[in-house]
């Protein structure tokens, strides 16, 4: 076995760990997590009844079938994000307009944590962009790392300024053709 071929000899931790890397990078991941984080205590609050010693405290109101819809959907909404990331920004905005609805609705927004959480997901959301994707061709890379200024003036791109001042574009006087078939006069006049 040569020294290259660590394939092999790898765990399959390793394997399974770098493949999750791989998959989150590709996707909105924190911005699912924090969307369905904030979900769940808007969900199971009113629900929820607390045991203070011998006194429980039920956080059932009028309000709760409306807490559980809002709470699914943002669960929904962060498993969207994870899995259909083209509708990322749909999802974030979704996320924050229930968010907001949450205050009044859902026992001020799951006591304010489902509120903040759901909210900075939706914000993640909509600002997360995917990155560019990277060039397979060594030799373009060289190039484009090159500086322009030490390629001959004829190998240098178009739209790079050449010295202090820029010319801008003229367009080429004989392109519009029907213009100059109604003699320069617009159509309306």
């Amino acid at each position: 076995m040569s020294p290259e071929s660590t394939g092999q000899n790898e765990h399959h931790i390793r394997v399974y760990r770098r493949r999750f890397r791989a998959w989150r990078g590709n996707r909105p991941f924190w911005a699912g997590l924090f969307t369905m984080a904030g979900g769940l205590p808007i969900a199971y609050f009113p629900y929820a009844d607390l045991h203070l010693g011998n006194m429980t405290l039920a956080m059932s109101t009028t309000a709760g079938a409306g807490s559980l819809i809002i709470g699914v959907l943002l669960i929904t909404l962060g498993f969207t994000m994870w899995f259909h990331h083209i509708v990322r920004v749909f999802a974030g905005i979704a996320a924050i307009l229930l968010a907001l609805i949450s205050l009044p609705v859902a026992n001020i927004g799951g006591f304010v944590i489902g509120f903040l959480l759901s909210l900075v997901g939706g914000a993640l959301s909509v600002s997360w962009a995917p990155a560019a994707p990277q060039q397979a061709d060594e030799a373009s890379v060289d190039e484009q790392a090159a500086p322009a200024k030490d390629l001959p003036y004829e190998e240098r791109p178009e739209g790079e300024l050449q010295g202090a001042a820029a010319v801008p574009r003229q367009q080429g006087a004989g392109l519009d053709t029907a213009a100059e078939a109604e003699g320069g006069r617009h159509r309306a006049g």
